[in-house]
């Protein structure tokens, strides 16, 4: 039989690797992923790269936080190249630069407000010419991803101190023609995720249904650029069909990019990926949407392994091919990864939900949170340990997969951890507020050491992981959260410890009543929330 091809429907397929936020991939990292996609048919990869690779006389940019050297890039690209992959760069151009802005080098002159760059200024402007001749050099592809998304505080930081409040739209396609002009100095041709249009038409709303625009708003984009309609939330093909109707209002092609989650903790959510995915998938095909890809965020600390999502770029695959069946899926799948596509997607086990409803991870937010503090007691279910007991027996059985068993290892721990740590804060708080001092001392020897010991087998398979798939840099983060963790634990356990034992009168965290984390949601709902800082600690904003 021949092999189908994504071309009868799409003349770019790809895949959008997130190497900033967190981790940033090895080059047999990528290799290996390139492999698989130009397997499955995918003709594209796209480096999201926000500060992580060389910009020749810019020293401070990506400084400590493992960029990819010019000789990197090179040597990606043409294995890329290789195996009939176009490597694509994924740079910023406008705002998601917290990464250089901590330097003063950039704070002091490139900085509007946040992340955001000071557009209009001299320096802005060499910056970027200098980030286009390192891509010019470094990649074979003239095309080019310039982000320019989720600028929200655009022209409303230090450029409003220097010039005054002056309509945003205005602002921005300002920079973005400055921006186009540099791209084409150096021959390429740029795409933009297409989210500030819609924002600063809709009030800040991206996804607002019936976005009109006036002819005189599209006339302002520069024609030699294509718009990037992103969405990794939707499941009903309706909502593409009216978002990717308002895109074709523009004189701009239109690419879209949809999403393979692995950015809401430690596990995948393959089965959600496929389902939007798929929808996607046939409202591009129905629009005339020649050009897609699939974007594998890293948000929050890059817990989830790269390959977790796996299933669902085969999926994809297939789908861009007009073949939506599974079951030819999980065929594909076996030839080319090796294993079995039912065994792997029991990585979505730890945070699984029902179908038909959001997003939700309460196995990282449950593994992160303070046994004190308590601020997502609320949300714990009475049978979560021992679902997560069962969970972790389940996911066991794949440590043994070949190539990959080491992702459910790290999986397997995750959920034996949060077994006995996800309802220690709702322990403890009981028999405090019962003035239970002999079952508060029992608890500090047993259930905060188990768990303890628990949470220091699941770094260890971590940091196992992490060097496995990226470099070292960034997994710092990882050690202050699991150092974080396990001294806070230690603390609450010699509390408890001295509380029972008559030595301090009150423990001051424990005397408040615990509600819910965010309002209108009931006792034990699970909920998505990806925020390490807010979920281990109560941090006052300024």
């Amino acid at each position: 039989m021949r092999k189908k091809s994504v071309a009868a429907n799409f003349d770019t397929f790809g895949v959008m690797l997130d190497c900033s936020r967190g981790a940033v991939h090895k080059k047999e990292t990528l290799f290996r992923m390139i492999d698989i996609l130009s397997a499955a048919g995918y003709n594209m990869l796209q480096l999201y790269t926000e500060d992580v690779y060389e910009v020749k006389d810019e020293p401070y940019f990506g400084y400590l936080r493992g960029r990819y050297s010019g000789a990197e890039l090179k040597e990606i690209d043409a294995y890329a190249s290789s195996k009939g992959i176009e490597l694509i760069p994924c740079v910023q151009a406008l705002a998601h630069l917290s990464g250089i802005m901590r330097w003063d080098v950039y704070s002091r002159e490139c900085l509007d407000f946040g992340d955001i760059l000071l557009v209009g200024e001299e320096r802005t402007y060499e910056l970027i010419d200098h980030i286009f001749a390192s891509l010019a050099e470094n990649f074979k592809s003239r095309r080019v991803n310039i982000g320019m998304d989720e600028a929200h505080m655009v022209g409303l930081g230090k450029y409003l101190d220097k010039h005054g409040l002056r309509d945003r739209f205005d602002i921005l396609c300002e920079h973005l023609d400055k921006v186009v002009k540099i791209a084409e100095k150096y021959g390429f041709r740029p795409m933009m995720w297409s989210d500030m249009f819609f924002r600063l038409l809709n009030q800040g709303n991206y996804y607002a249904d019936g976005s009109v625009f006036d002819r005189s708003v599209v006339d302002k984009v520069p024609k030699n650029l294509d718009l990037v309609y992103w969405d990794y939330y939707a499941r009903d093909k309706e909502h593409y069909d009216k978002m990717i109707k308002g895109h074709l209002q523009f004189n701009n092609p239109v690419w879209f990019g949809g999403g393979a989650w692995t950015w809401k903790g430690f596990a995948p959510q393959n089965e959600f990926s496929m389902e939007a995915t798929a929808n996607a998938i046939r409202s591009c095909i129905e629009h005339g949407v020649r050009n897609m890809f699939i974007t594998c965020w890293k948000d929050d600390g890059a817990e989830c392994s790269l390959f977790g999502v796996l299933p669902s770029l085969i999926y994809a695959a297939q789908c861009a091919k007009g073949d939506f069946d599974i079951e030819n899926t999980k065929k594909v799948f076996k030839k080319i990864i090796g294993a079995d596509f039912d065994a792997f997607m029991l990585a979505d086990l730890p945070d699984c939900k029902e179908p038909g409803k959001p997003i939700y991870n309460p196995s990282k937010y449950l593994l992160y949170a303070d046994p004190f503090v308590g601020m997502l007691d609320y949300q714990v279910k009475e049978d979560m340990p021992e679902r997560y007991a069962k969970i972790a027996e389940k996911l066991r059985k794949n440590v043994r997969m070949k190539e990959f068993g080491y992702i459910f290892r790290t999986l397997s721990d995750l959920c034996d951890a949060v077994s006995v740590k996800c309802d220690l804060g709702v322990r403890t708080r009981e028999l405090y507020r019962k003035g239970d001092k002999a079952g508060l001392l029992e608890l500090a020897k047993t259930a905060y050491p188990e768990t303890m010991k628990r949470v220091k087998k699941l770094y260890k398979s971590l940091e196992e992981q992490w060097a496995k798939e990226n470099k070292e840099n960034g997994f710092e983060v990882l050690d202050i959260r699991f150092g974080g963790l396990l001294n806070r634990l230690n603390h609450c356990q010699k509390m408890l410890t001295e509380y029972a034992e008559g030595k301090i009168e009150i423990i001051e965290p424990l005397e408040e009543e615990i509600l819910p984390f965010c309002s209108g949601v009931k006792k034990g709902e699970d909920i998505c929330y990806n925020g390490w800082v807010t979920t281990a600690m109560v941090k006052p904003f300024s």
